[in-house]
């Protein structure tokens, strides 16, 4: 997760991209400058940059005569970057007037990564998700309605105010 919009500039950049897509497993710059068609001098200082800002981390040293060569690998599978690091311009659901618009969607999406994000690793969590194809507009509603009131039904039995609290968000939107 990256959280902070210096490390997402870093990231971003289109070079420093294919070099994290290809660092899934250990290379060494030399062997990545041949096939990115890049000058090792030029991928050194972009190897500097993402190690530095911890997204990727030397992981052996070869040394050949009198050269050392270093293997680098990326520091996670993938990334996502948080919308803390929109600063102030993150997405607020709060401040949404519309909760039926996509805008709305995107906001407590946005709060979902940050939750989440901050959580431990081995926390238990619960997600459902599944895809669902109405025949008409009529049958949507009444899907809606009653998945509502189950959800309504469902909280009240289990809600106690001095349990864990945990979010639950149910979402839809067309595929």
């Amino acid at each position: 997760m990256i959280h902070d919009a210096e490390r997402a500039s870093i990231a971003l950049q289109p070079i420093r991209l294919k070099i994290l897509e290809r660092l899934e497993q250990p290379s060494s710059p030399t062997s990545l400058s041949k096939t990115l068609g890049i000058p090792r001098q030029h991928l050194n200082y972009h190897m500097r940059e993402l190690e530095a800002a911890g997204l990727v981390e030397m992981v052996e040293e070869k040394r050949r005569g009198s050269v050392v060569e270093r293997f680098y690998r990326s520091t996670a599978r993938a990334y996502v970057i948080g919308p803390r690091a929109m600063g102030e311009l993150r997405a607020d659901p709060a401040a949404i007037q519309d909760r039926f618009s996509a805008e709305y969607l995107i906001a407590l999406g946005s709060r979902l990564i940050e939750d989440v994000a901050d959580l431990d690793p081995a926390t238990q969590t619960l997600a459902l998700e599944t895809t669902i194809a109405f025949a008409t507009d009529a049958d949507r509603n009444s899907f809606s309605r009653e998945l509502t009131a189950s959800v309504a039904r469902l909280a009240a039995t289990y809600h106690k105010e001095d349990g864990e609290p945990f979010r639950i968000v149910v979402v839809g939107h067309p595929r």
